[in-house]
């Protein structure tokens, strides 16, 4: 029952796609019968006719007349004049010319150099300033002289004045018998300007304690000291050096 319903059923399609093969085969027939009769058609014919034009004549220049050179005039022919012949005479002596002796030259005077004022006054000034050192020198060399006089003499005088304290101390003391040698004994004294001996200290043993005490005994035994000689005053405290052997 199926198949008979779809063979009973028409296809809508069918006309329209046999149309369209005929529209096709028609279209084919005409482009087929009008291209034959374009390609039986007869061709046009074209004439071209080729030509060049003539070439102009060449010109032709008349050829120029060659210069006519002239010949070269003939050279006149130089005298020669004849030298006329005379008697020769002698050559002058040459004239034997004095040299003039030269004159002597004046040396020029040597240039004397220029002194500005103030380099004159920058050496005067320099000059007093020397002057002035010398005389300071001279001073100072006086005055240390002076002062080696004086220190001189004065040494003289204390010298002189020690000598006279040691021979008074010798005079009041007495030598111990044991002692031997020369031994040197140094004490500090103090006196008074008059010469009074006020304390006497051991600085320096000799080595021997009864020398020491028999030297101690004799400084205090000869107060008052000797004063120096001349206007030299005795000093406050000295060191007494004392050897019993020394010579005075």
């Amino acid at each position: 029952m199926t198949a008979a319903v779809y063979a009973e059923r028409a296809d809508p399609g069918r006309a329209a796609s046999a149309f369209l093969a005929l529209m096709v085969h028609v279209l084919l027939v005409a482009v087929l019968v009008f291209g034959v009769n374009w390609q039986n058609r007869p061709s046009e014919t074209v004439s071209v006719e080729l030509w060049e034009a003539p070439r102009p004549a060449p010109v032709v220049e008349p050829p120029k007349p060659e210069p006519k050179v002239e010949p070269p005039a003939p050279k006149p022919e130089p005298k020669i004049e004849k030298p006329d012949i005379a008697e020769k005479a002698p050559p002058p002596k040459p004239k034997v010319e004095k040299k003039p002796e030269p004159k002597p030259v004046a040396k020029p005077e040597p240039l004397k150099p220029r002194v500005d004022e103030a380099q004159k006054r920058m050496q005067e000034q320099l000059a007093r300033e020397q002057a002035a050192i010398a005389v300071d020198r001279e001073r100072e060399r006086i005055r240390s002289e002076l002062a080696r006089e004086s220190a001189q003499a004065s040494a003289k005088a204390m010298a002189d004045w020690m000598g006279k304290v040691r021979a008074k101390i010798r005079g009041n003391m007495t030598l111990p018998l044991d002692v031997k040698g020369n031994p040197e004994a140094l004490f500090d004294v103090v006196q008074l300007p008059n010469g009074e001996v006020l304390s006497v200290k051991l600085k320096k043993s000799s080595g021997h304690a009864a020398l020491d005490a028999a030297i101690e005994r004799a400084i205090l035994k000869s107060s008052p000291l000797p004063k120096p000689d001349g206007k030299e005053s005795p000093p406050r405290a000295f060191v007494l050096k004392y050897n019993p052997l020394d010579p005075l």
